[in-house]
Parts: C-alpha cells; sequence; structure tokens
C-alpha cells in the first residue's frame, strides 16, 4: 500500500508538472493572441487611414481632372476662333496681294494671328496632356482602391 501511494504520489506530481507546464504554455498562447489582436487592430487602422487618404487624393485629382478639362474646352473654342481669325486673315492678305493695298498690315495682321495661334495650340497640347496624365492617376488611384477591396476580403476570409 506504500510502494502504491508512493507510485500515486509520483503521479500526482508528474501530473501537477504537466498541469503547470500546460497552463505556462496557456498563459503564453493568450499573450500572443491578445497581441495578434493588437497587431491586427493596428493594421486595420493604418489600412483604412490609407484608404481615407487614397479616397480624399482621388477627390483632389476628381477636381483637377474637371479644371483641366474645362481649362482644355477653352483654349479649344480660342484656338477655333484664333483659326477662324487666321483664315479670315489670310483671305484679307490675299485680296489685298490682288489688289497690292496695305499688303505690309495683312501680312503682319496674318503673322500675329499666327503666332497667336500657335501660342493657343502649344497651350492646348499642354492642357490635353496635364488631363491625360490626371486620368492615368485617377486610374492608379482605382486600381489601388480595388486591390485594398481584395486585400480586405481576403483577411475577412482569413478570419
Amino acid at each position: 500500500l506504500k510502494e502504491e501511494n508512493a507510485l500515486l504520489r509520483s503521479k500526482i506530481n508528474k501530473l501537477q508538472i504537466l498541469s503547470e507546464t500546460q497552463a505556462d504554455k496557456m498563459r503564453k498562447l493568450e499573450k500572443k493572441l491578445e497581441e495578434n489582436k493588437i497587431k491586427e487592430e493596428k493594421e486595420t487602422q493604418d489600412l483604412e487611414a490609407m484608404v481615407q487618404h487614397v479616397e480624399q487624393n482621388l477627390q483632389l485629382m476628381t477636381k483637377r481632372a474637371a479644371k483641366a478639362e474645362n481649362s482644355a474646352a477653352k483654349l479649344r473654342q480660342e484656338n477655333a476662333q484664333l483659326q477662324a481669325e487666321l483664315r479670315n486673315s489670310r483671305l484679307e492678305n490675299e485680296a489685298l496681294q490682288a489688289g497690292q493695298a496695305g499688303l505690309a498690315a495683312a501680312k503682319q495682321n496674318a503673322e500675329v494671328a499666327l503666332q497667336l495661334l500657335l501660342q493657343v495650340t502649344t497651350s492646348s497640347r499642354a492642357s490635353i496632356r496635364q488631363l491625360l496624365s490626371g486620368a492615368e492617376s485617377l486610374q492608379l488611384i482605382a486600381d489601388l482602391l480595388k486591390s485594398i477591396d481584395r486585400i480586405s476580403e481576403v483577411s475577412e476570409d482569413g478570419q
């Protein structure tokens, strides 16, 4: 009976040691779980902040694109007006050449109109390039937002 008692005590000691070891493991796992939760919450907050920042940038880029479109439309209109003036100046120039009267003035008007037309054309091209650049930026942001949606979907599926 004493041997059996000693054997049982030994088993009880081993079980207590095993229980303490498992309790330590449990505490470590609970601590790690809490750390992971905190880390995940921070990552979620960072991701939300990034999404908000991207949305703000998208709104700003949209406003810029709208301004660029308006500017391009105005420049196109001005370009058309200047081209009409140029045509009129050329017609006037031709009429003056036929009559040999006021040739120098017509040439000067045509040259001024041509220079203005070239300036507007150059300005129009630059505005159109800006508009295209803004559109490319908007496309990039839209693709980024799609990627963020996919990441959040994967995160939700993983939980």
